[in-house]
C-alpha cells in the first residue's frame, strides 16, 4: 500500500485536522472536487503549485487501494 505518510498528513494545528497533502495546507478533498467537477489533474495543480505531481497521483493510487480493499466482492 502507498505509504500515507508521505502524501497525507492531518494535524490539529493545521485546518483543524483536515487530512492535506504532506508539506501544504491543501485539503486531500480539493484534489477530489476537481476531478469531480470535470478539471483535469493539470489545472489541480496550476492552482495549487505547492502540490507535487508525484503527491497528487500518490494520493490517487491511495484513494484507489483504499476502495480496491474496501470492495465487497460480488
Amino acid at each position: 500500500m502507498t505509504s500515507t505518510v508521505r502524501v497525507v498528513h492531518s494535524d490539529p494545528d493545521i485546518l483543524g485536522g483536515t487530512p492535506v497533502f504532506v508539506g501544504t495546507r491543501v485539503p486531500i478533498k480539493t484534489l477530489l472536487d476537481y476531478l469531480e467537477a470535470g478539471d483535469s489533474l493539470n489545472v489541480f495543480l496550476d492552482h495549487f503549485p505547492s502540490v507535487s505531481r508525484e503527491q497528487a497521483i500518490a494520493a490517487l493510487e491511495l484513494a484507489k487501494e483504499m476502495l480496491i480493499a474496501c470492495a465487497n466482492p460480488a
